[in-house]
């Protein structure tokens, strides 16, 4: 996660809309999606976006924006997912960067600026469909304050399990059930057992969570049987996008023994349209800390370079829109805070032969941090609806999700010296859940 050219704060780009305050999209930044005009029938195709705008890439090659290597990276990156692009690897990836900062340069007019300008449309006059073609989906549990919280809120309270501080812990998640940001989600239904006194009842979900995590999107895979040595981890990630992991709360508590989450996970997870490349977050890494008190990890899990270099330091917003109200911010806490870095689950994903794929998706789990305030999920806010959470400019008090609801997770990167790399929402709302006649 070298610094180059690309990340100079001082480049002015010809999209004047990148240098707005607060733009997610700046010049330093381009990242990735899949997107078409609305309201039309044209081919999704692959792109970036930049300020207020989107660059289709498919066209920009056609008019000869691009040429060697970088020519066939944004060939790849021109159809309907990205995977082709991902399959390439970190070299082509970086050619096509190169090439677009080049391209898009203010103070240094590209021969070709005006071609590729032509390629532009305006993020307002586009819609989303999802930028990867998910294979498999893996999602992990390691914050260490969001297992703690959860631990608190059993009935009687439990400590970490023993596992948590020695690997990082995930399940398969259903790649089938992914979708992009502006989606609307019905609330599920599911078995759920309201007393230990009484048998299960199957009913709609009564206590309807987001959690705020962050997809980490595979690029060139690994062959089964091959682990990846955590000092390569990094090799084999594109880049991030935002993931609310939409879970039914009630349904998880019953069907959780003895085994992890099925349908309290299976039915929603919302993803947001644009994938930040890794490079783009080179600025933002940060040492990787743990406590000198705690275990400390297995020598697989552990180096020098990633005890220097191996977390980000990512801001995260958690919003709740109720229908026809203002928006209200619910938390805000930070990716560095993760006990387990994305290097780590990487390298405890492969070590024993499992082989990853190109546009396969790892979700990071909840990413709470140590204060109340910083929780990334509603169960820890409102402390398993104990304490219902109070609403800005509204007399609204939610434990859990209603129907009407809108959810937003937001993410950006800021630093003294840096400019801003951001990550655009991932929105959801919530429908009501099919009649029982339809069951």
């Amino acid at each position: 996660m070298a610094l180059d050219f690309t990340h100079d704060p001082a480049r002015r780009c010809i999209v004047a809309s990148a240098h707005a305050p607060g733009c997610d999209f700046t010049l330093q930044n381009l990242p990735f999606g899949v997107f078409r005009r609305k309201g039309g029938n044209d081919p999704f195709q692959g792109g970036i976006a930049i300020g207020d705008q989107a660059l289709c890439l498919a066209e920009a090659q056609a008019r000869g924006c691009f040429d060697g290597l970088a020519g066939q990276a944004a060939s790849a990156a021109g159809g309907s997912t990205l995977n082709e692009l991902l399959a390439l690897g970190p070299p082509a990836w970086r050619a096509l960067r190169h090439a677009l900062v080049r391209l898009l340069d203010a103070q240094e007019p590209h021969p070709k600026a005006a071609a590729l300008q032509a390629a532009l449309v305006p993020l307002a006059d586009i819609e989303h469909a999802l930028p990867i073609r998910v294979g498999d989906f893996t999602d992990f549990y390691t914050s260490i304050h969001h297992a703690e919280n959860g631990g608190r809120l059993r009935n009687p309270p439990v400590g970490l399990a023993p596992n948590f501080q020695w690997m990082p812990i995930a399940y398969h998640g259903r790649s089938s059930s992914l979708g992009v940001s502006g989606e609307r989600i019905h609330r599920p239904w599911g078995q759920a057992r309201p007393s230990s006194n009484e048998p299960p009842v199957l009913r709609p979900c009564e206590m309807l969570d987001y959690e705020l995590e962050l997809g980490v999107v595979i690029g060139r895979g690994n062959a089964r049987g091959t682990p990846v040595a955590l000092a390569h981890a990094m090799d084999h990630v594109f880049g991030l996008t935002l993931l609310n992991d939409w879970s039914a709360r009630d349904v998880q508590a019953w069907e959780m023994t003895p085994l992890g989450p099925f349908q309290a996970k299976n039915f929603a997870t919302t993803l947001s349209p644009w994938i930040v490349t890794l490079d783009a977050l080179a600025p933002f890494s940060v040492p990787w800390r743990r406590p000198a008190d705690h275990p400390q990890p297995l020598p697989y899990l552990e180096s020098a370079g990633h005890r220097a270099a191996g977390a980000l330091d990512i801001e995260l917003e958690a919003w709740l829109q109720p229908e026809g109200k203002p928006a209200s911010r619910l938390s805000r806490t930070n990716f560095r805070h993760q006990y387990w870095s994305i290097g780590q689950m990487i390298a405890h994903h492969t070590v024993g032969g499992c082989n990853l794929r190109a546009g396969d998706l790892l979700g990071t789990g909840t990413i709470s941090g140590p204060t109340a305030p910083e929780a990334g999920s509603l169960i820890e806010l409102s402390r398993r609806g104990r304490e219902p959470v109070a609403l800005a400019n509204s007399d609204d008090r939610r434990a859990f999700l209603h129907d009407g609801d809108r959810v937003i997770l937001r993410g950006w990167c800021e630093a003294p010296g840096r400019a801003r790399v951001g990550f655009g929402e991932a929105a959801g709302t919530v429908l009501a859940a099919h009649p029982a006649g339809s069951l």
